[in-house]
């Protein structure tokens, strides 16, 4: 028999464009404000976008990281994947790290890890650290939604929830051919 499907926290496009100016709201309160915003991707590529927009600041990086394969299923360490970020354009610079969830907080543990100190154990066989020349003066993180599990507590975090996370860009399966194509 197969078990219930964990409890979901939807998030609705319409509200997502609240949460994301709320979230970048709580960052410009905070008297702080990023020169670069980095995405977490997959997950974190339209927050961090919507965030950006909403914050006023053009320059983005993307950092590729493999966790979770599907509903609580992961590997057992993040990955982080190529292509990688030009870390030179990081030097002294204030960094928000940006990704859709902290669930475990293990993703975002080696993304902040590696642009606060130049390590990340475990983070992949691809990683490629920043030289010390080349870290930001400070970086930060923001996330629409904390677990209460999460290893690392961001920066700022839109929602606290012990769901699971229903987000509209990643609540359907992949687009696959239809069986009726003609060119």
């Amino acid at each position: 028999m197969k078990s219930a499907p964990p409890p979901r926290e939807v998030l609705p496009w319409n509200r997502f464009g609240d949460a994301s100016r709320e979230l970048a709201q709580v960052v410009v309160d905070s008297g702080w404000m990023p020169d670069l915003v980095i995405a977490v991707a997959r997950g974190g590529l339209i927050p961090a976008g919507a965030i950006a927009y909403a914050l006023g600041v053009k320059a983005m990086g993307t950092m590729n990281v493999e966790f979770y394969t599907d509903v609580e299923e992961t590997l057992p360490e993040p990955q982080v994947l190529p292509p990688m970020l030009d870390t030179s354009v990081l030097a002294g610079a204030k960094v928000l790290v940006v990704d859709d969830v902290a669930d475990s907080g293990r993703t975002l543990e080696v993304v902040m890890r590696l642009l606060r100190t130049g390590t990340t154990p475990g983070a992949g066989p691809h990683t490629v650290t920043p030289a010390p020349e080349h870290l930001p003066a400070e970086a930060r993180s923001a996330v629409l939604y904390t677990k209460p599990q999460s290893v690392i507590e961001p920066d700022y975090t839109w929602r606290s929830t012990d769901r699971w996370i229903a987000f509209p860009w990643s609540s359907l399966p992949p687009v696959t051919a239809t069986a009726n194509t003609e060119a």
